[in-house]
């Protein structure tokens, strides 16, 4: 199971920080989805997901002045008991002293945004699932080509990494070379992006390591980008039969997802990059509607018909 950090989380929403005197190094975020404690403010803990972040907006502190301050100090005590990550109050509402002597009492961080309730647990949801996402770790180059992300993968030595560098001298941007980390952020994306300590270098053989952000200016570079489409080299083999017309797709699974993959096959005299290239729009043109081998197969059975 993967963990975010609470630091992290208060870094990245920038939220207010009612308890400073507490240590939040240490406490862990581990469901990407937040909880709104109506029910719980109401007396009713059966199936209370306390490992979610707990969110206070405009409806639940209303229903506690109504409910009134012991009532409502009681049921906070007893939300903050089951060791939640963390409490924030949205629309800058107001907390009262009584929540922050709790807080202090059973060590749960309050924090405060002038966020909107709705907005800010939509995109607090977001970012935790791409942070919390399955993933795993390959060996290919990831290329942002026209929108598109391209996966490239092949054994080692085939020539990924130069395939990346003439794509980056044709106007298109390197999201990962040698070593690309995919998490599954939901069941239709993948998303992509290279380690820390890889992050805008390539690695060239017979010239070393070379840094292209610092080589071609920041826009050949991406921090992450969708894996839309996979391109697997190989070498070419002249008893294999290699797919001419396209009219059906092939896919490959990672972490449960299909992406389409398409195997090119490498001699002497192929440009693979404008092949990148061409594939990358191709699978665009598809995604607006438009299937030129489709339209083809089409054009030759009427011409055939009408014989």
């Amino acid at each position: 199971m993967y963990t975010v950090s609470l630091q992290k989380f208060v870094e990245k929403m920038s939220v207010e920080n009612l308890t400073p005197d507490l240590d939040i190094e240490d406490i862990e975020i581990s469901q990407s989805d937040i909880n709104r404690p109506a029910l719980q403010l109401a007396g009713f803990f059966d199936y209370f997901d306390h490992h979610r972040i707990q969110v206070i907006g405009q409806v639940e502190h209303t229903f506690m002045e109504k409910q009134g301050d012991e009532v409502s100090t009681e049921m906070m005590g007893k939300i903050m008991s089951y060791k939640v990550p963390c409490i924030v109050f949205c629309r800058d509402l107001p907390v009262p002293d009584k929540f922050l002597e709790l807080s202090q009492e059973y060590g749960v961080p309050i924090f405060r945004t002038g966020v909107a309730t709705s907005a800010f647990s939509a995109e607090v949801t977001r970012w935790l699932r791409v942070e919390l996402a399955p993933r795993i770790s390959i060996h290919g180059v990831l290329v942002d080509i026209y929108g598109e992300g391209v996966l490239i993968t092949g054994e080692s030595g085939i020539g990924k990494s130069e395939v990346a560098l003439e794509l980056i001298h044709r106007g298109h941007r390197l999201v990962s070379d040698d070593v690309v980390e995919i998490k599954k952020v939901s069941d239709e994306t993948l998303i992509g992006s290279a380690p820390d300590i890889t992050r805008h270098f390539i690695e060239l053989r017979g010239i070393g390591i070379i840094d292209a952000k610092a080589l071609f200016g920041i826009e050949s570079v991406k921090n992450t980008q969708s894996i839309d489409l996979v391109i697997k080299l190989e070498e070419w083999n002249k008893d294999q039969e290699y797919d001419r017309m396209g009219l059906e797709e092939n896919y490959i699974e990672y972490l449960g997802n299909k992406v389409v993959c398409h195997s090119i096959p490498i001699r002497p005299g192929r440009n693979v990059s404008i092949i990148c290239e061409s594939a990358a729009v191709n699978y665009r043109q598809k995604k607006m509607g438009y299937n030129a081998a489709l339209e083809l197969y089409n054009r030759v059975t009427s011409n055939l018909t009408n014989s």
